[in-house]
Parts: C-alpha cells; sequence; structure tokens
C-alpha cells in the first residue's frame, strides 16, 4: 500500500471517529491532504448531514417538514486550475477523476462523481462562468443512512466550484441548483428539504420548513434533550427505484383528486376530510400513500406547536404515529427499523422514535432525555444485536451549523 492509500484509508477509518476531533483538526487534515496532493493551499467549506425529526416524504408534496443539521460533516477542499477541468479526489472512494467543464451532460452513470458532476454542470447551465478547479472530497456523513451525504457533497461541492471561480451564488439559488442537480445527473427526484437545511441549518435548533413557499422558522430544541440516531447498518437495493415510485403513486393521487378538488396543486392542499370524501377515485395503493403525506403533514404541524410548547411528551407521541404511518401506509420501513423503534419504546428515557429519510434500511432518529443515553446506547447495541446479528451505529447528536467557509463563516454568511 503506498503512502497515498495508507493516508486514505487513515482518513476513511476515521469517518466515525472524527466527529470526535475538533473542526479546527478536521480542517487542518483537509487542509494537509490537499496540499499533499495538488500543491498548493486551498478554499474549504464544510456542509452538514441532516436527520429529519419529523416530516417524511412530505417534502416532494410541497408539505411541511421538520429537520435538523447535524455535526457530521462533507468537507470540500478546492483550488482553481488554469484549464477546463475539475480534477476530483475522493478520500472514501480512494479514488481521483477528471471531470471536463466542456463535457459534463449526459444521463446518471451511477458512480459518486455524478454529484460533483451534476452541481458543476447545473451552475454552468445557469449562466454561471465556472474555472476548472483541483477538488479533495472528506466526509463524516455516514453513506446510505438516511443522513443525507448527498446534499452535503452536493452544497459543499459547490460552494467550492463557485468560491474558487469567483462567484457568488445567492444561497437559494444555490439550494434550488443542488436539487436540480441530483434531479437530472444523479436520478433521484427528491424534494428541496435535504439541500435547504444543509445550507441554512443553526446549532442547537431544528428547522420548520414549508416547501412549498420555503419560508422557514428555526425551532430550538430544549438543552435536556438529545437527537439519537440508530443505524440499523442496513440498506436494501430496492430504495432508489421505490422513492421514485412513491412520488409517483403521489402524483397520480393528485391527477385521480383534482377533477373533485380542483383548487389543489400538490398533495400538500388535501385536507383529511377531503381525502376520505373521495377515497373510491383513488386505487387502495394510492391512498394509503396520500393518506401518509396529509397526516404526516398535520403531524409536522402539531410537532412545532408541541415543540414550542415545551410538550415533549406530545412530540414524542407524534414521532411514534410517523413511524407507524410509514410502515403501514407508504411501506417504506423495514424490519430491521420496525425492530429499532420497538426497542426505543421500551427503553428508558426515550419519548419517541421513528425511521428518518427515505426508508428501507438507514437510521431510525429517537428524541430523550440527555441523561439516558447512556443506558439506551447499551440497549440498543445489545438487544439488535441479539435479534440481527448486527451492531449497530448510535450518535448522539447535536444540531449543527449550515454550510460554512473553514476556519470562518465570513465568505459566505451575508450572501443574498
Amino acid at each position: 500500500m503506498n503512502r497515498r492509500q495508507v493516508a486514505a484509508a487513515a482518513l476513511r477509518g476515521a469517518e466515525m471517529t472524527s466527529r470526535l476531533l475538533s473542526s479546527e483538526a478536521a480542517g487542518d487534515l483537509v487542509a494537509a491532504r490537499f496540499r499533499e496532493m495538488f500543491g498548493s493551499t486551498p478554499l474549504i467549506f464544510r456542509a452538514p448531514g441532516r436527520v429529519n425529526v419529523i416530516g417524511e416524504h412530505t417534502d416532494y408534496n410541497d408539505g411541511f417538514v421538520m429537520p435538523a443539521a447535524l455535526e457530521f460533516y462533507t468537507w470540500v477542499a478546492g483550488d482553481k486550475r488554469e484549464d477546463r477541468v475539475i480534477e476530483v479526489y475522493s478520500d472514501h472512494f480512494d479514488e481521483r477523476i477528471s471531470l471536463y467543464l466542456d463535457g459534463l451532460d449526459g444521463p446518471p452513470r451511477k458512480h459518486w462523481s455524478d454529484f460533483i458532476r451534476g452541481v458543476a454542470a447545473v451552475l454552468q447551465n445557469a449562466g454561471y462562468k465556472l474555472a476548472g478547479a483541483n477538488l479533495f472530497i472528506h466526509g463524516d456523513v455516514p453513506l446510505g443512512a438516511g443522513l443525507s451525504s448527498s446534499a452535503s457533497l452536493e452544497v459543499a461541492a459547490a460552494l467550492a466550484l463557485s468560491s474558487v471561480s469567483g462567484i457568488d451564488v445567492p444561497r437559494l439559488e444555490l439550494v434550488k441548483l443542488c436539487q436540480k442537480a441530483e434531479h437530472e445527473f444523479v436520478g433521484t427526484r427528491c424534494g428541496i428539504m435535504d439541500q435547504f437545511v444543509a445550507v441554512h441549518g443553526s446549532a442547537g435548533h431544528a428547522l420548520m420548513l414549508d416547501c412549498r413557499s420555503l419560508e422557514y422558522e428555526l425551532l430550538p430544541l430544549p438543552h435536556d434533550l438529545r437527537l439519537v440516531v440508530c443505524n440499523s447498518m442496513v440498506r436494501h437495493e430496492l430504495a432508489s427505484g421505490e422513492y421514485n415510485r412513491r412520488r409517483a403513486d403521489c402524483e397520480e393521487g393528485v391527477k385521480l383528486l383534482e377533477p373533485h378538488l380542483p383548487r389543489i396543486r400538490a398533495l400538500r392542499d388535501v385536507s383529511g376530510v377531503d381525502l376520505e370524501a373521495w377515497e373510491r377515485v383513488l386505487p387502495a395503493t394510492v391512498y394509503r400513500r396520500c393518506r401518509h403525506v396529509v397526516t404526516e403533514n398535520q403531524r409536522v404541524l402539531e410537532a412545532a406547536k408541541a415543540l414550542q410548547s415545551g410538550d415533549t411528551e406530545r412530540f414524542g407521541h407524534l414521532m411514534y404515529q410517523s413511524h407507524a404511518s410509514l410502515r403501514d401506509d407508504y411501506e417504506v420501513s423495514c424490519r430491521e427499523l420496525d425492530l429499532l423503534v420497538d426497542l426505543a419504546s421500551s427503553s428508558t428515557g426515550v419519548y419517541g422514535a421513528r425511521m428518518t429519510g427515505g426508508g428501507f434500511g438507514g437510521c431510525t432518529v429517537n428524541l430523550l432525555k440527555a441523561d439516558a443515553c447512556d443506558s439506551f446506547k447499551e440497549h440498543m447495541s445489545r438487544a439488535y444485536g441479539e435479534a440481527t446479528g448486527i451492531v449497530p451505529e448510535t450518535y448522539v447528536c447535536e444540531p449543527g451549523e449550515g454550510a460554512q467557509a473553514w476556519p470562518d463563516a465570513r465568505a459566505y454568511e451575508g450572501r443574498g
């Protein structure tokens, strides 16, 4: 193994432990690796992963969501080149590739570089003139866990590419362009939540987002509570295709309801009473998909009120209801996620638990008392391991800041 491979392996091995490092140490590590690889001093950006506390599969239905940015980050270091090439190295995959700014278009290639290629392409197609760049990517957002490593990579890469090119992209436009990149170059028809919270997240807060108007409110989490993420360590292969199929089911529901409810533009506009009144015009599966979205939107609104009033018991109950709806109506859970939620419900100090992310594996999010975290982790590890033979990874999370330049955020704060 050569020196570069050893260093890459060390970084990959540090992915789960680097959260113990300070941001200064992580940034120094990325800067040093960039200098070693490319021979210059880079600009460095980071963007967080996220956990969605409640509001699943509502974002692409113009609905309401409540994510929180996490102190798990994707770091992208970059410097300008004099040619029309983006030379990019991923330490996770220990792979270096070249992308050509005059040849970015094309369908998804099912490769990690699609995220970089897509972001560069949509920036150029939006009229921004990019320079060539050297990029180094390091991430500690767990991949495939439903914590939005993809959006954190898109946002951090977009900041790096635009900054080394001397371009100032307004924050909201950057959010929309990163979403567009995932639609067109990755092939996932995601909503806007992940990219939005990667940019606008705030330490200590959940973010209540209206996915139609893009108005948002930062809601402080009580200091004596913790969000704890449990990674099932499984990821079922049908996840990507089923995600797009669920979105198609929702669109079919709107199409079938529209003749009877002409004011609607999305499931956001359908009430529970409306849905029950016109159940007969919907195929049974489409009705269940719609019922999840309609009731989940209401749960998010109620959860925001519960958080503002300090009613933690109510908030936790809504999380359990959300999981049941995702399991039974939207059918995006799996045996391992259901088991994690059941185990959490029997653990001391837990207010609520639910699957989070697209589904079919990945993580659950749990709301619990801060002083119960150690016993919770021990209980979940033992019980889940005995039932599945798998040791879960458990992360006690602090809501983190949105996308930033490093070592300070001044280069990015205050942009339009």
